[in-house]
């Protein structure tokens, strides 16, 4: 089973990448690649639907119901920060700041544990230690000349990661309701309904080239979405989560090859501390 989720970090390592080649080189605007991102990935998944449609009659309870639209809420929110921040920053520097989504995952089930029992099991006091650790080296590595350099663009990053974080933590109290391709189909349904709905986005001013990679991004992310899920699933947060952690290092590697980012040793530095934190939370909840 432990093979399937370093495929999955493979898989994040290289949509990460796509998405920045199509917004910056292509340039396409966050907003519209929001709305037609989901309709590619909709579209990717419509043949396979047929095959892996299943809801169980607990989905359909009110609370149930609500979840799943909070769901829906928090990646919109996800979504557009993060595809925002990319416009703007190399992915290199944005890592740091991606890599606190697993801890804020951890901290966020810790939280809950306290109040719903689906997460009794995330309760560990040195948790918070590490995402203090985290979030110290974090910041440390974006202090230049004394001076706290947080902009808009890493800011909604760090936003983007924590709702992710929301998304994924909320997420888990109603998958066993659906099958994983299931949940992700009508996540992105909703998604692509209610973003085409705000933006009113004009598909003529993409070109056919991008419209394919954003088909490839499409299929990259739903394999991806599938693994974490049955990750989830199959395996628990916790350790899929440390599964997972391998997506910086190919992250920093694809980004160096394919766009030719220069990678500053601090946030590697800061990226090595975390994932050494994400990696003690996770051996101290196993």
């Amino acid at each position: 089973m432990f093979y399937i989720p370093i495929i999955g970090s493979i898989l994040e390592g290289a949509g990460t990448i796509i998405d920045k080649k199509i917004i910056i080189k292509h340039k396409v605007d966050y907003k519209n690649y929001t709305v037609y991102g989901f309709l590619a990935l909709v579209l990717v998944m419509l043949p396979l639907i047929f095959f892996f449609w299943e809801i169980k009659p607990e989905a359909y309870s009110i609370k149930n119901i609500l979840i799943f639209m909070l769901v829906v809420l928090f990646s919109i929110l996800a979504n557009l920060l993060v595809f925002y921040s990319l416009k703007r920053k190399d992915v290199t520097e944005l890592e740091p700041i991606r890599l606190m989504q697993p801890l804020f995952t951890v901290l966020l089930a810790f939280i809950l544990s306290f109040f719903f029992i689906t997460y009794s099991t995330e309760r560990k006091y040195s948790i918070l230690i590490l995402a203090l650790i985290a979030s110290i080296s974090l910041i440390a590595s974006h202090v230049r000349k004394h001076h706290l350099v947080l902009n808009k663009y890493i800011i909604a990053a760090l936003l983007g990661s924590f709702f992710f974080a929301v998304e994924l933590v909320i997420s888990k109290a109603i998958l066993p309701y659906y099958s994983s391709l299931t949940f992700y189909f009508l996540r992105c349904l909703l998604i692509f309904l209610i973003t085409a709905f705000i933006f009113h986005p004009s598909i003529k001013s993409i070109k056919n080239k991008t419209k394919l990679l954003m088909l490839l991004s499409g299929i990259i992310w739903v394999a991806y979405r599938w693994i974490l899920y049955y990750g989830y699933l199959a395996l628990g947060i916790v350790f899929t989560t440390i599964l997972f952690i391998l997506a910086p290092i190919f992250i920093f590697l694809f980004a160096r090859i394919f766009l030719k980012e220069k990678i500053k040793l601090r946030y590697i530095i800061a990226s090595i501390i975390i994932i050494l934190c994400v990696i003690t939370a996770i051996i101290l909840e196993i």
